[in-house]
């Protein structure tokens, strides 16, 4: 069986489409890039200054002066390019990133997130989350369903300083993908072994259920 964090970040790989510029968070979503088929020709975009994200380097293999914005490093994949940090958040703000893939503490069913400031810590800034929410034509929100101490994450209404309203699309966890959409959040698929009563019981906010659900990849 596949680790939390690889399924979740499996999953989330299928939504590139052929030629999407993408962008991936810090934490979880940067594992995405490990299941991107070169088939695609995706390219990954990162806030402090390249286009061009390859997998993982393999250990001992790490170049210093290579690394996301999470300051991870990482490798470059041929036809790569590096720029300054204004030319990266113009590309953001511009509209230009097909898809962004970011974690979250807490989403709404209005497709409202929180993913930068908790109560009582100390943490450094929202970093190019809003802009990139925003400026993004798709945003998936890649997260383990509950806290470390099984509270909801996906809310009816978010209770931590927003980082923006509307903007989520996709919310992909272990237990399965939900989509946000007008009339609420509607559950997609399910993870196999999981049933719509196990991840209502997990979610604070009320999930459409249809008739037909498809079953997540999780191998």
């Amino acid at each position: 069986m596949a680790d939390i964090r690889e399924i979740i970040a499996r999953r989330t790989a299928d939504f590139f489409e052929e030629g999407n510029l993408g962008n991936l968070g810090i934490g979880l979503p940067t594992l995405v890039a490990n299941y991107l088929s070169p088939d695609k020709n995706v390219m990954l975009h990162s806030e402090n200054g390249f286009i061009g994200i390859g997998p993982n380097p393999e250990p001992g293999k790490e170049d210093k002066d290579t690394s996301n914005a999470g300051g991870i490093p990482v490798t470059i994949v041929p036809g790569g390019a590096c720029f300054d940090s204004s030319m990266s958040f113009a590309l953001a703000r511009g509209g230009h990133v097909d898809i962004t893939v970011l974690g979250a503490l807490e989403v709404d069913e209005h497709g409202d997130l929180a993913n930068w400031n908790v109560p009582g810590k100390l943490v450094p800034g929202m970093g190019g989350a809003m802009d990139l929410v925003v400026g993004a034509k798709k945003v998936i929100i890649a997260m383990e369903h509950t806290t470390k101490d099984g509270s909801p994450k996906i809310l009816k209404k978010c209770t931590l300083p927003l980082t923006a309203v509307k903007v989520v699309n996709f919310i992909v966890t272990e237990l399965g993908v939900m989509e946000i959409t007008d009339a609420g959040i509607v559950l997609k698929e399910l993870a196999p072994g999981v049933t719509a009563e196990d991840i209502q019981s997990k979610t604070e906010a009320k999930l459409i259920i249809p008739d037909k659900i498809g079953v997540m990849y999780a191998q």
